[in-house]
């Protein structure tokens, strides 16, 4: 609203229209009865531009009141639009504990699309003007673009979960640049996501003595159970494992029957036959995914005779491959065993 523009022309417009008629019309005075209030004498231009002075009062009033109301709406809209950027600062850091509550229907139906969507800057974003706004969310921009690119940040005063990606990238680098070590981040349990102790545990049984891999044994993954495997007996950081702790680092994980198969190939390069005989029976006996893998190392080891028993009880329509595999034996043929599983 342009109440200067307003009251200028009003102005312009009262004195015009008293000009007139007291030039025009009439100069004379006139007494008016205000109910029963005898008013003094005035000028016919004052009596006609009365009205005009009190339309004038009102409709200010009626603008400012609408004003007034309109600058309570326009509070609302910044107030929103301060907790839209604030949710939108936790949604890029993957922060989702905070709730938002919005007054105006625009930025409620914002706020619940991006309190429900995982949201995350893909590129550089550059703002045109640097503002209070702007200097709201640029530092969340700038802090991941350097995680992103493998730098440590503070992240404390963001009070982000254990297992938030950017806390846990943040850990990551800071493992990378020798900040933490694998052990202090293992042995503080509750302090370092799962998913970080999985990824350096991975790097700290490279070395570490047998009864260290046992001490932090809920942080297997398959990969570094295959690791641990290439070291049992191997030239360089040997590590011998009975089968009992084995077999107890191999149930914390869920294998298939593949995987059961790709141990026993690993274990083939090193491992004493007997053992890995005895490692897969065992194996078998607890998991039934684990035959096959018994079958392959029998056959592997050219135990012909312990392998045919055990097909000779399975059902027809069981371990198909190997029963193909021992018919060409029988007749002569010798082919890989693995280009049959």
């Amino acid at each position: 609203m342009y109440l200067k523009r307003y009251t200028i022309a009003s102005i312009l417009l009262m004195v015009f229209v008293g000009w007139y008629v007291y030039a025009f019309v009439s100069q004379d005075a006139y007494a008016i009865d205000f109910f029963g209030i005898q008013l003094p004498a005035m000028s016919m231009a004052i009596l006609v531009v009365t009205p005009l002075v009190i339309f004038y009062i009102a409709s200010m009033l009626h603008m400012g009141f609408y004003f007034f109301l309109n600058t309570l709406e326009q509070r609302k809209y910044h107030k929103d639009y301060d907790k839209l950027l604030e949710a939108l600062k936790d949604a890029y850091l993957g922060n989702s504990s905070k709730e938002y509550n919005y007054k105006t229907p625009a930025f409620s139906l914002l706020g619940m699309l991006i309190k429900n969507s995982k949201v995350f800057p893909t590129g550089d974003i550059t703002f045109k003007e640097d503002n209070e706004k702007t200097q709201k969310i640029d530092p969340v921009l700038k802090m991941i673009e350097a995680i992103k690119n493998g730098e440590v940040v503070e992240l404390k005063k963001h009070n982000l979960s254990l297992d938030n990606p950017l806390r846990i990238q943040n850990d990551i680098n800071r493992y990378k640049a020798g900040k933490l070590n694998a052990e202090k981040i293992l042995s503080s349990k509750g302090k370092y996501s799962v998913e970080l102790s999985k990824t350096v545990y991975i790097d700290f049984i490279e070395n570490a003595p047998l009864y260290a891999i046992e001490s932090y044994s809920e942080y297997v993954t398959k990969d570094a159970l295959f690791k641990i495997l290439s070291r049992i007996n191997a030239d360089e950081n040997t590590l011998e494992v009975p089968n009992e702790k084995l077999i107890d680092l191999i149930s914390k994980l869920e294998l298939s029957k593949n995987d059961y198969i790709e141990m026993s190939k690993a274990l083939s390069l090193n491992m004493i036959p007997e053992q890995r005989i005895k490692l897969f029976e065992t194996l078998s006996e607890k998991y039934e995914d684990a035959t096959d893998a018994y079958l392959f190392t029998l056959f592997d080891l050219e135990m012909l005779d312990l392998a045919k028993e055990i097909l000779n009880i399975s059902q027809e329509d069981e371990y198909l491959n190997f029963k193909s595999y021992l018919d060409l034996k029988e007749c002569g043929k010798n082919y890989n065993i693995e280009l049959f599983v």
